[in-house]
Order: C-alpha cells, then structure tokens, then sequence
C-alpha cells in the first residue's frame, strides 16, 4: 500500500527565496480552511473568508516575485451552491466587493485575469464585473491570474463532451480522429498550459472536483497551513517541493 503524503511545511530558507530553479509554469491552488481558520478564533465564517482574500492578494504577490506565468486559484466550486443560502450570499458579496476594490490594482501590476466554470449562476451585475475584469485586464501578460468560479471539473468534461456530439452531429467533427488533444480543446481551459503544480491547504489531500483533466500529471503538495494563513513562505515552500520532484509523465525511470 502507498505511503500517505507528508504534508509541506516552510523552513527557514523558504522566509528568505524561493527555489533557485525554473519555477512551474503554472500553478493551481485548491484554497481551503477559511471555514475552520475562523472557528478557531470563535469569529463568524465570513472573517475566515475576508482574511483569505487577504491570501489570495499575497499569493498573487509571490507568484510574480518567482515568476510563475500562470496561477489558478479555486475560488468557489459547483458544489459551494450549497452551502447555507447567509454563507453564500457572503460568499457572493464578497467576490462582488472583492473585483470593485482589486481589479484595477492587478490591471496595473500586468495581472490578466480569466474566469472558468458557470458565471451565469451569480448575479447580474457580478456577472458584469467579471467579464470586465477580463475585458480590462485581456492585454496583459505579466501573469495569468485564473479564477475558478461556480467551477466543477466534472461538469466541464460533461458540457466538454456535450459539444463535442454536438459538433460531430453538425459534420463538423470526425469522432474517429478524436484524440486526447482534440478533446481538451473544448475545456474551458484550451488555451492554457495544464498545471504542473497542485497546492491545496488546510492539510487535506484530495483534488475536490478541481482540474481533473487538467492535473493528469501534476505534482501535488499538501500544506497543513489555513488559506488565511498562507503567505509567500508557504508558496516558496510547494516550490521548492516541486523542484525536487522528478517528473516522468507516466515514463519509467531511465
């Protein structure tokens, strides 16, 4: 039976720099434990969730310091609906709060930023803020800053798939010649590099419905940290766990 992961705590040289190598290209984030950050300080859940947009701005932060081009934080997945409709209408309130008061600061600091998953669930005039910020901020180049939103990765193979019989049944599209390539074209990521690097915190260690296509071959590194908590010693520390990592995408070793 394979060993449990060992979750990723910073060292000492990870409070100085990152890695001295090339980092990841990309980088996901599977952002947890606002929820139980909050809990442990007898707050109410929205704190948890205000300090960790407090994270997400220090994230971004390190990952332009250690030039990683692309980084995708998971933000609020198909199943959040869920949650208790006074969470979710805080969950919602603060994205709203959050793309009125940051978006022009990643718009000067070269920050591009996308949305995947289902906008048309939030409301509309979030759903007129986000396609803002995209339009606004499309030029830039400095980092792809991509937002996970109402996000499920098995909804989007589904609706993948969907498109895929759709265009098959209109002639457009030779089932036959389908491959792994061309399916990957109808995600809502087809024009991104897959991730190299999986972060989630809070000490769990399971993907949670987040890139499923996508992280086939990532590496992946649990951090016992909050997200409210993360900071750029955390980050350098997954870099520098990702640097010794030997990458073989499915290959035996030589």
């Amino acid at each position: 039976m394979a060993a449990t992961a060992q979750p990723v705590e910073p060292t000492p040289a990870d409070k100085k720099a990152a890695p001295d190598c090339a980092p990841p290209v990309h980088v996901a984030i599977i952002m947890d434990g606002n929820g139980r950050w909050a809990s442990a300080r007898h707050l109410p859940r929205i704190a948890g969730h205000r300090e960790g947009a407090r994270a997400v701005r220090r994230t971004i932060e390190a990952a332009i310091q250690n030039g990683v081009g692309w980084l995708t934080l998971y933000a609020f997945s198909s199943e959040n609906w869920r949650r208790p409709r006074t969470e979710v209408l805080d969950l919602t309130g603060l994205l709203r709060q959050y793309l009125r008061s940051e978006i022009a600061e990643l718009k000067a600091n070269g920050v591009r930023v996308r949305i995947i998953g289902d906008p048309e669930r939030f409301d509309p005039d979030i759903q007129r803020d986000l396609a803002a910020a995209e339009r606004d901020t499309a030029h830039n180049d400095r980092l792809n800053l991509t937002v996970a939103l109402s996000y499920g990765a098995r909804g989007e193979i589904v609706r993948a798939a969907r498109a895929i019989a759709e265009a098959a049944k209109a002639g457009q599209l030779d089932p036959d010649t389908l491959d792994e390539a061309g399916f990957a074209r109808f995600l809502a990521t087809a024009d991104m590099p897959d991730p190299d690097l999986v972060i989630r915190t809070s000490g769990e260690q399971r993907l949670s419905n987040f890139l499923l296509w996508q992280a086939a071959y990532a590496e992946f590194v649990f951090m016992d940290v909050l997200w409210p908590d993360f900071g750029e010693a955390h980050f350098a520390a997954a870099l520098r766990e990702y640097a010794g990592r030997e990458r073989r995408f499915g290959a035996r070793p030589g």
